[in-house]
């Protein structure tokens, strides 16, 4: 198939968001960097690290032949699926916090649930099409034995961003709203028992439902975010000048960052980024719905539907709209791998816009 020229809106879209997040790392994440490594700019140089391996996927993702690419999405979600064992294995998986979601190799960390997380992404549209829109319990199967592994890390965020995306998808996709319904229940009771029956997911929908009632425990990191957004007022503290990201509120730079963003910035600044991230998943949208074929529509709304579920979950956190999940903000946020993985994924929307319709 003969390719144009990508979408450039889309793409300089894109570059704004990045931009956004080095300015926001390079702010938030100084004072942490200093008193874990000595060095205020740490986190800031490892971001720029892996942000030019991921532009190198964006590049490889933009490349891509997408025929192709539906071809291995099985195996590609098949070698995402058994690396997402590999935490458990000793020497293999780094623990941390009490979660194993890492994989140590040579002093590089990696996290196998982002991978799985896009692979499931690619492979669920295949299916979609190649079904035509029916056998909906066999694709929810895939769906569950899918996120079983990250449920054991455990890693209760993720696995409720890929199924919201899934979901997302299948909406996009003209799936009956009585299906639609029933999988929300089902999911919403999933959610309520796998909570009830962790005694750490437990912790997390009580400080949620009242952070003040264990303000120095549960609680702790809810409260330092709300008062990260209220301090930024209107027209915010200035760049630079954030108070809490002097380690009164955990994880500044990564989890929370959009929290010192409000503080940073304002009420008005805040808006003005979140109209922004609206428009950016609003273009990719569009660029999906311009496809040259069925696949690759569903493959760009996947992907844009895994940016927009992805971003609600983490700013809904940051003001206390729902428990905390330790989702990343996409493209914001610092994380190695998900910063290398959400630029291959933006890659292959951006290859989407350059097939002839």
């Amino acid at each position: 198939m003969k390719k144009k020229h990508p979408d450039y809106l889309f793409i300089s879209l894109l570059a704004v968001m990045v931009i956004i997040g080095i300015i926001m790392i390079l702010s938030a994440g100084s004072a942490m960097a200093l008193k874990n490594t000595g060095d205020s700019f740490y986190y800031f140089k490892r971001h720029l690290f892996y942000l030019f391996l991921g532009l190198a996927f964006f590049y490889f993702g933009m490349n891509l032949d997408l025929a192709t690419l539906r071809k291995r999405s099985f195996l590609f979600l098949t070698v995402a699926f058994l690396f997402s064992f590999m935490v458990f294995i000793p020497g293999f998986g780094k623990t941390m916090g009490g979660a194993s979601r890492w994989i140590d190799f040579f002093g590089i960390s990696f996290q196998p649930s982002e991978l799985l997380k896009v692979a499931l992404v690619i492979f669920l549209p295949h299916l979609l099409v190649l079904w035509e829109g029916k056998k909906i319990v066999p694709i929810l199967g895939i769906v569950v034995i899918a996120v079983f592994p990250i449920l054991l890390q455990p890693d209760l965020g993720t696995t409720l961003a890929i199924v919201g995306s899934s979901f997302l998808l299948l909406f996009i996709a003209g799936i009956k709203l009585y299906y639609m319904g029933i999988i929300l229940f089902l999911g919403a009771a999933a959610v309520t028992a796998l909570s009830i029956a962790s005694p750490y997911r437990m912790r997390r929908l009580t400080s949620f439902l009242d952070p003040f009632k264990d303000p120095l425990g549960s609680g702790y990191q809810i409260i330092q975010s709300l008062i990260a957004v209220s301090s930024g007022g209107i027209f915010g503290v200035g760049l630079g000048n954030s108070r809490q990201k002097f380690l009164y509120l955990p994880q500044q730079y990564a989890d929370f960052i959009f929290a010192i963003m409000c503080e940073e910035f304002g009420l008005i600044g805040a808006s003005v980024f979140i109209v922004f991230l609206i428009v950016f998943l609003t273009r990719g949208f569009w660029v999906s719905s311009r496809a040259s074929d069925p696949y690759s529509s569903l493959l760009g709304a996947s992907i844009m539907s895994m940016f927009a579920v992805q971003a609600f979950m983490n700013i809904a956190v940051v003001i206390d709209l729902i428990p905390t999940t330790g989702l990343p903000l996409p493209f914001i946020s610092y994380g190695g791998t998900s910063i290398v993985i959400n630029l291959f994924a933006a890659g292959i929307v951006a290859n989407i816009s350059r097939a002839k319709r």
